[in-house]
């Protein structure tokens, strides 16, 4: 089921996620619903509190389109399995260690500010420990466009934005834009009360 995606402005986007301490049917049902959201909103990452859920929980989907080629390096649990075999990946209960402190430089956009893209300074690689879907613990070292995509979801998941790490000019060229997206909450938010 397609759910829907908060935007900036709504409290939950700014809330640090509970641990994920019940892997259930429930959860997996939780997880099939945040990955068929995040395709239909062509994203590559949705975390928990971009559906209105405080939780230590997102979900990846790094598999791009033919002939877009963004490489990066993974090694899942010491192996290198196709992407088709891992993704979409389930992150539950992530614990982020940063292997190469190198920073890159790439725009990023983010399904919570719809139209809003800007440059972020980011390390180039990390080792994230995380369970899946079923509890089950896993190792993912990665670098490139993946690590960068945990590192703005783990970002979620504290309640940290893209916004608050974006270059300042692109910040300022994006202002009345997220002023926009704010209001439009407060609305939203208003209409349910």
């Amino acid at each position: 089921m397609r759910l829907r995606v908060t935007k900036f402005g709504e409290p939950i986007l700014r809330e640090a996620g509970h641990s994920v301490a019940e892997f259930n049917p429930a959860l997996k049902s939780l997880a099939a619903d945040m990955i068929e959201t995040m395709h239909a909103e062509e994203g590559i990452g949705l975390a928990a509190q971009q559906i209105g859920k405080a939780l230590q929980l997102f979900v990846v989907d790094i598999r791009l389109p033919e002939g877009r080629k963004i490489p990066f390096n993974y090694l899942l649990d010491g192996k290198h399995p196709p992407l088709e075999l891992i993704m979409p990946l389930v992150i539950a209960n992530p614990e982020i260690s940063i292997t190469d402190s190198t920073e890159s430089v790439y725009e990023e956009g983010c399904l919570s500010f719809p139209n809003v893209l800007g440059n972020v300074t980011r390390a180039t690689a990390v080792c994230c420990a995380y369970q899946d879907v079923d509890g089950n613990p896993h190792t993912l070292e990665c670098d490139g466009l993946l690590a960068r995509c945990i590192l703005h979801e783990v970002d979620h998941l504290q309640g940290r934005l893209f916004i608050d790490i974006m270059d300042k000019r692109a910040l300022k060229r994006n202002e009345a834009r997220i002023k926009k997206l704010k209001r439009m909450s407060r609305d939203f938010l208003k209409a349910q009360a």
